[in-house]
């Protein structure tokens, strides 16, 4: 799986080429996705940027799921 966006839309891209929207525009996947999750959702109408929100989310999730772990890539391409 894997989590696409833009400004305007998020989307979850499956193995199986299912493409799927997420309720609220957030979305996580993997072992630690649904803490990262609802990280993201109580982070998202704060002050910080997507990168910043994806990040936090995710070290939440560290936090709380012991098969997450803080090796993190996230790739922004400039518009």
């Amino acid at each position: 799986m894997m989590i696409v966006a833009d400004k305007d839309v998020s989307l979850v891209l499956t193995g199986t080429g299912d493409v799927l929207d997420p309720e609220s525009g957030v979305a996580g996947i993997g072992s630690g996705g649904n803490y990262a999750l609802a990280a993201a959702r109580a982070l998202v109408d704060g002050p910080l940027d997507a990168e910043a929100i994806v990040r936090k989310s995710l070290d939440i999730a560290a936090d709380i799921c012991v098969y997450t772990n803080r090796s993190v890539t996230v790739e922004t391409l400039k518009s």
